[in-house]
């Protein structure tokens, strides 16, 4: 694809390179950290999930574990929430705090918040325009490179497309801290957590929010550089149609 050899594109993309890089570092140190430490309340991240969910009458919602690390999530569809090796059995501070955030998932869809239900909306046309909108701008710019007239509307079609990924991130961002807020408030409440165990919890929560703010910025950053490619593009012709 012609955008691994343009220096523009990697200029665009170097800050949001950067900020990913620096918050998977921090997610892993923060969660390296709070997992060597136990919960005073000695919960583990199923029974913590578990407490959290029948608390607020949702009883319905199955916790069960799943492969991979950090593979933590809410399914919607069938109303299980899945948490990690890491997560399921162990009684960590990092362990309640995950748990605890997924249930905060799990409370949104209850009460159909609507910034989860707009997330909800979109993830297939975030699906497809991280696809699709792709293989649209590639062909596109392919052919506006080529002085084909075709070039243009298809990339422009694309980037529209694609603008979708970039809608669904922003919509993702506000959902994802409110689980987080609802997450520390609810381990408090149910004394789950001490308060000095808060702030442990506050980093593991906070540095993977930052990989969601990165990968916002990932998406917006590629969707301003195919606008400017493109009005680069279409100045180059003006510029041959007048001369």
């Amino acid at each position: 694809m012609f955008m691994s050899f343009d220096p523009l594109y990697f200029l665009f993309l170097a800050p949001a390179m950067l900020l990913g890089f620096w918050a998977q570092m921090r997610v892993k140190t923060a969660y390296s950290q709070a997992s060597l430490i136990p919960a005073s309340s000695g919960y583990t991240g199923a029974q913590t999930a578990r407490h959290l969910l029948d608390s607020q009458g949702l009883n319905h919602v199955a916790v069960e574990p799943v492969a991979g690390y950090l593979s933590d999530h809410y399914d919607p569809t069938s109303r299980t929430l899945r948490l990690s090796d890491g997560v399921y059995d162990s009684n960590s501070i990092a362990a309640l705090g995950i748990a605890a955030h997924e249930a905060g998932h799990a409370l949104q869809h209850a009460q159909n918040d609507p910034m989860l239900m707009a997330r909800n909306a979109i993830v297939p046309l975030a699906g497809i325009g991280s696809n699709l909108g792709w293989i649209m701008i590639t062909i596109g710019f392919a052919l506006a490179m080529a002085h084909s007239r075709l070039g243009q509307p298809i990339a422009l079609l694309g980037i529209a497309i694609f603008s979708m990924t970039v809608v669904f991130q922003l919509v993702n961002l506000p959902v994802e801290f409110d689980a987080s807020r609802r997450a520390r408030k609810a381990l408090l409440q149910y004394g789950l957590v001490q308060q000095s165990e808060d702030a442990l919890v506050g980093n593991v929560l906070g540095a993977a929010a930052w990989t969601y703010v990165a990968a916002t910025l990932s998406s917006a950053s590629q969707l301003l550089y195919f606008l400017v490619r493109l009005a680069m593009l279409n100045q180059s012709d003006r510029d041959r149609d007048r001369y």
